[in-house]
């Protein structure tokens, strides 16, 4: 097996599949185990273990989303994860465990870099924006390709509240909002990031996405707006891309 490995980490699953980068979708099915609790780093890197141990033996590199602020492999946040995870150097972790090159990614990161190469902004030169709405706001910001990491555009604040706390999809949830009034909440949100940012495009990812026609023609911005294309394969699509370019592999 030659393909790059993408493992997606979160609080109640760890999912991974080699993928094929050629057409920016999995080789084979993906493997899904339940995250480990306590969920440290070490529990964690022996379900990597075995998720990897689950397909032909390679030495491809492996990507993995965390869903924390990732610089230069050290994880430095821990919402939804153990807090034991602050501080460590991850990509040194699992690359031991592993016994072959690993590097982790933002999780909202790989899904933009997924997004931006294969799915709804193939080809989009210039800022795009890719917006995951769920139980937070994730986001990332590519320029012509190039990901600019750990923006963290949900914790913004606008109007005296943090954006997410008011806009993302478990605003909507919590508060009993309807499509039309959560799209207010969304159309302010969105014109803050076009005087911020100026973006090409805005791609909105996330489970919700699924309900676009209830809610897309309701954000009242003047940039483009499009709903994801990867949905749940983008973390795993996007980790495997971003190890295989770290690993200076060709494309």
């Amino acid at each position: 097996m030659k393909h790059p490995f993408g493992i997606d980490f979160g609080g109640t699953g760890i999912k991974g599949a080699p993928v094929d980068l050629k057409h920016g979708d999995f080789a084979h099915d993906r493997v899904r185990i339940d995250t480990p609790k306590p969920a440290s780093p070490r529990a964690v890197a022996e379900v990597f273990a075995q998720i990897v141990g689950s397909f032909p033996a390679s030495s491809s590199p492996v990507g993995v989303t965390v869903p924390g602020i990732v610089k230069h492999g050290v994880v430095l946040s821990a919402a939804n994860i153990d807090k034991s995870w602050i501080g460590e150097d991850a990509d040194a972790i699992f690359t031991e465990a592993l016994d072959r090159e690993v590097h982790v990614v933002n999780d909202a990161d790989a899904a933009g870099l997924a997004e931006a190469e294969y799915g709804a902004a193939k080809g989009r030169k210039g800022v795009v924006m890719v917006i995951t709405l769920g139980t937070g706001i994730g986001s990332a910001l590519i320029y012509d390709g190039v990901l600019v990491p750990n923006t963290e555009m949900g914790h913004l604040e606008i109007g005296g509240a943090v954006a997410e706390a008011r806009a993302a999809t478990s605003a909507r949830e919590r508060e009993g909002l309807s499509w039309e009034a959560w799209s207010e909440r969304l159309t302010a949100y969105f014109r803050h990031l076009e005087r911020l940012f100026t973006p090409d495009v805005f791609v909105i990812g996330g489970g919700v996405s699924k309900s676009w026609e209830k809610f897309g023609h309701l954000i009242e911005i003047d940039t483009e707006i499009i709903p994801a294309k990867l949905q749940n394969r983008a973390g795993i699509v996007g980790a495997a891309l971003v190890a295989h370019r770290k690993a200076g592999l060709a494309d």
